[in-house]
């Protein structure tokens, strides 16, 4: 742990310093609210082995243990790892929600952080209205917002839906007003958990370009993503996480290299979907009809149709694609063909059982643990109590939350959640299979098992069909593709094709510039004139030292 007599302090193109930052939780400590408390005294014998198993695990759970990085001036940092490696705690831990046990970390400059999409938003309110809502929970002034509504809006995308309440958002139209709030309000740090994993295509390129020219004006930006390809083309370092703890910093390229060689090689099978095109025998038997479907919403200014004038046809055996940009209506779409909505116009015919995944941790209930999860979001699903209870196992070792299974599904991160709705949803191996952008969030060996057991899903499935905005992945994998604009059908057909005419349509054939930026030396010794934040650890431990040109903050102990 670090010498607390030992002070640290910020060279001069030095922006954030961690020595020896440690988090750890005190699992003798229930960190359940009242609500969930009274539930479980409601029902003694399950408060009788939550008790047993709380004694039997150690009592410290270190999410964090010794971290020590420089961040600095103009850089994109990046950070990687498995899910559960310490992401978004080492987020939390920056940006202050989280106060370290151990080490110290300086600060230099206010934070902005945006931790996965639509963190912060009320649905019942306007997109607009959202836009001050957030803007002042990362504490920007009124009259800065007004400044920037306009650009905040323009670069958003989102038209009219702007004065619309964002439960009528798909979850790509948040992640974009929320990338848009937090890029425009002038941050001086931003960082990204997340956020952008929903997104857009065309959105993605043109924040990667905003990112560009935040670090020119801000002091830096830290993204924290499962997306290697996205890190490699953006960051200028990367840290990986394993564990809770730093395994590697350095250039991208190397560390992703590295990370790759750690995640197990899939097991050779007949087809593999990661190789591949996915070959099967599509035969002429309908699964799912569309005739003239068509799905409208009462907003304020009118009725707005979602989708319109829908007609296709889903044989048996195939392995189809949905495609299109951000509120196009392709989740509209999967929840039609699901049966949660009813169209206005027209109809859809399906020929078999369903079993959607809509978004990570759709139908999960934030108060129960991970094993009420499953037994509510598999009802939700369909699936009978006891095919529940004779997978559960499978379930649990599956998803890789052994150790988490018994806690709320509010302490999971977004990528525990979509491995543990992934899971249950895989198990009832149904006629037909929609993944609804449910993987956005896995990191890289949770998306190769995935896609292993979908291919097992697709030798009994009659159909198997994928909202991404990965076209890579629609490419490798799916036999067909529909492209869907404006809630109108584009295009349909082979995957590859009409990839390529969406891809030329949404201006992503280019490769992407980057901005030349020069950074500052990081051997200059010389100390800020400029005041920093230093958040001190809540151990009692550790000793309150005064810093030269630095605030203090202490924390108080847990």
């Amino acid at each position: 742990m670090l010498d607390e007599d030992k002070g640290i302090t910020l060279a001069e193109d030095e922006v954030i310093k961690a020595k020896n930052v440690s988090v750890y939780f005190d699992t003798r400590h229930s960190d359940d609210d009242y609500k969930s408390r009274l539930m479980n005294i409601l029902n003694p014998k399950k408060l009788k082995e939550l008790k047993e198993k709380r004694e039997s695990q150690p009592h410290k759970i270190w999410p964090l243990k010794d971290i020590s990085f420089t961040g600095y001036q103009g850089e994109i940092l990046g950070i990687i790892g498995s899910n559960g490696a310490g992401k978004t705690t080492l987020s939390k831990v920056i940006t202050g929600i989280l106060r370290h046990d151990y080490g110290h970390l300086l600060v230099d400059g206010k934070v902005t952080a945006l931790f996965s999409f639509g963190m912060g938003f009320n649905p019942q309110l306007t997109g607009r209205e959202n836009v001050y809502l957030n803007g002042m929970m990362l504490g920007i002034d009124k009259e800065l917002i007004n400044e920037y509504i306009d650009d905040i809006h323009a670069f958003s995308d989102l038209g009219d839906f702007i004065d619309q309440p964002m439960k009528h958002y798909s979850s790509g139209m948040k992640a974009r007003l929320g990338f848009s709030v937090a890029s425009h309000l002038q941050p001086e740090i931003l960082i990204l958990d997340e956020a952008l994993n929903t997104g857009d295509g065309k959105f993605s390129a043109k924040a990667a370009e905003k990112m560009q020219e935040l670090v020119q004006q801000a002091k830096m930006v830290i993204i924290v993503t499962h997306s290697l390809r996205y890190a490699q083309d953006n960051c200028d370092r990367l840290i990986w996480l394993h564990q809770g703890e730093i395994k590697e910093i350095g250039d991208p390229k190397e560390i992703i290299a590295n990370y790759r060689a750690t995640v197990p090689k899939p097991v050779k099978k007949k087809r593999s979907l990661e190789l591949n095109k996915t070959k099967t025998i599509v035969r002429d038997n309908p699964v799912i009809e569309a005739k003239n479907l068509g799905i409208s919403f009462k907003l304020k200014k009118g009725d707005f149709w979602a989708l319109r004038d829908l007609d296709f046809t889903i044989n048996e055996g195939e392995v189809v694609g949905i495609i299109g940009h951000n509120g196009a209506g392709k989740s509209t779409l999967c929840k039609l063909m699901t049966g949660i909505l009813a169209p206005d116009e027209g109809a859809v015919n399906v020929y078999g059982e369903t079993s959607s995944l809509l978004g990570y941790g759709t139908g999960f209930n934030p108060q129960l643990t991970g094993t009420d999860n499953i037994y509510l979001n598999a009802m939700l699903l369909g699936i009978p109590k006891q095919v529940i209870e004779e997978k559960y196992m499978e379930i649990v070792e599956f998803a890789g939350l052994q150790r988490r299974i018994d806690k709320p599904v509010k302490t999971y991160s977004s990528g525990m959640k979509a491995r543990l709705g992934f899971s249950i949803a895989a198990v009832l191996k149904p006629d037909i299979f929609i993944i609804d952008e449910a993987l956005s969030t896995g990191d890289l060996a949770f998306r190769q098992k995935a896609t292993e057991r979908i291919q097992e899903m697709m030798e009994g499935a009659k159909a198997v069909i994928i909202v991404s905005h990965s076209m890579r992945f629609v490419e490798q994998i799916c036999t067909r593709a529909i492209w869907i604009d404006q809630g109108r059908l584009r295009a349909d057909g082979d995957a590859e094709k009409v990839v390529d005419e969406y891809r030329t349509a949404m201006g992503m054939k280019k490769p992407r510039k980057r901005l030349n930026r020069k950074r500052r030396k990081k051997n200059v010794r010389k100390k800020k004139t400029t005041t920093a934040m230093e958040r001190t650890a809540t151990s009692s431990k550790t000793k309150k030292k005064d810093k030269p040109n630095a605030k203090e903050v202490n924390s108080n102990p847990k």
